[in-house]
């Protein structure tokens, strides 16, 4: 009882959805970071941050978010707030002018809470946070400290990024909800870089209303539209969701079947046979970008890095500029075969789990991005949704990623779904 006790503690999701003015909103993120952070080790540590969120809150505009305090991972510019990317080069190297993610947040009437800690520069290694169901497992990453903020009820909103997996998974792990959009739809300025033909920016929230109030203030040309009618739902069989192990698949069907006798017309396909030579396209576009979006820093500070950053670097220094044009013109052919695959079996949307299986034990690495890696590596949004579990077991969501440019529609469809898995 003692574990199961100290773990419930930790878990409180606050949703968006509750009222609060901004007063009320910034006290409550106050008082709660204060209770539990020393634990979860979710924010970057803030001297200030009482007085200036409650100056924050006392000249919030109105608006759509207004009083809303929003975590915002730290390789994204904040005006105020120094920018680390988790790693030890000094702040005013790293950072920059504000993100547009950051200045639509504000103009919308949210308060920044502060800034999440992520994996070093959003690559391999870990921050310090822990899991708030068990601080003896990853939170995961590398958006580790907003998907744990929001989990523990600091906040009940926060921004990451997701290269691979870092804001699905980390959104599954913590049993939140997590809305990766289609690549580009949120402006990318002002964010650190890991390589920008996958680099997206996402929202980890406790709900999909939440998602769905944050999401029309974030995304360009939001459509005040949706699709209603019941969407036919793909299961992408063979290697891909081999990678999955025997709990994630078993949980997966569990959902399919309760989704079948809702209604919902279910197909199974087989769109990534290839999906190991897609791995080592990815790995290849991925780590050439790394490396040059670090190369100047690297070269002045590379002793600063930690040795999972540099080993990924280091990665990338050896691909050419022939094999990433290569690279890039398969990824092409990738993302058009899936389209056409997607059509010819009629799907909608399609479903996976999040991550390979529950949140790992220990703290030395945030876990397998795999089950995220062809919805980044196309470009298309994916969200992840809480699922029931036995009491005391850690969480394990259900991945819901559809066409490029479908995010209304994905949200629209995910509220259907949501309601049946819930």
């Amino acid at each position: 009882m003692g574990t199961i006790a100290r773990m419930t503690s930790l878990v409180r999701p606050w949703s968006l959805t509750e009222p609060g003015t901004p007063l009320e909103n910034a006290h409550r993120a106050l008082d709660r970071i204060e209770a539990v952070d020393g634990r979860v080790r979710a924010f970057v540590a803030e001297p200030d941050r009482r007085e200036r969120l409650l100056a924050e809150a006392e000249a919030a505009p109105e608006g759509p978010l207004r009083g809303v305090p929003v975590g915002i991972k730290d390789i994204v510019n904040a005006e105020g707030l120094p920018t680390r990317g988790g790693s030890g080069l000094p702040p005013e190297v790293v950072g920059g002018p504000e993100a547009t993610v950051v200045t639509r947040l504000r103009a919308a009437g949210a308060l920044v809470a502060g800034k999440t800690v992520t994996a070093e520069f959003a690559v391999l290694a870990p921050g310090e946070t822990v899991n708030p169901h068990d601080p003896a497992h990853t939170p995961g990453g590398s958006s580790s400290g907003s998907a744990a903020g929001v989990a523990a009820g600091m906040v009940p909103l926060a921004i990451g990024t997701q290269t691979v997996g870092s804001v699905i998974r980390p959104s599954a792990f913590c049993g939140i909800t997590g809305f990766k959009p289609t690549h580009g739809r949120i402006p990318i300025d002002g964010v650190i870089p890991n390589a920008p033909t996958y680099d997206t920016l996402g929202l980890h929230a406790a709900d999909l209303a939440g998602i769905a109030a944050a999401a029309p203030v974030l995304l360009d040309g939001w459509r005040d539209t949706a699709d209603a009618r019941p969407p036919v739902l793909g299961v992408p069989d063979g290697p891909y969701l081999a990678h999955a192990d025997i709990g994630a698949i078993a949980s997966l069907e569990e959902q399919i079947e309760r989704l079948r006798e809702a209604g919902y017309a279910i197909v199974r396909a087989r769109p990534f046979d290839d999906f190991e030579h897609i791995r080592a396209v990815q790995f290849t576009v991925n780590r050439f970008e790394l490396a040059r979006s670090h190369a100047d820093w690297y070269a002045k500070y590379g002793e600063l890095y930690r040795p999972q950053t540099a080993r990924a670097i280091g990665e990338g220094h050896p691909i050419t500029e022939g094999a990433y044009a290569e690279a890039l013109a398969e990824r092409e052919d990738v993302r058009a075969r899936l389209a056409a695959h997607t059509d010819a079996a009629g799907v909608d949307v399609w479903l996976a789990p999040p991550a390979t299986g529950v949140a790992p034990e220990g703290l030395g690495n945030t876990g397998n991005a795999v089950m995220c890696l062809p919805w980044s590596f196309t470009g298309w949004p994916s969200l992840t949704l809480p699922v029931p579990r036995p009491a005391g077991a850690l969480p394990l969501g259900l991945q819901l990623a559809a066409r490029p440019g479908a995010d209304e529609e994905l949200l629209s469809w995910a509220a259907g779904v949501e309601g049946v898995i819930r």
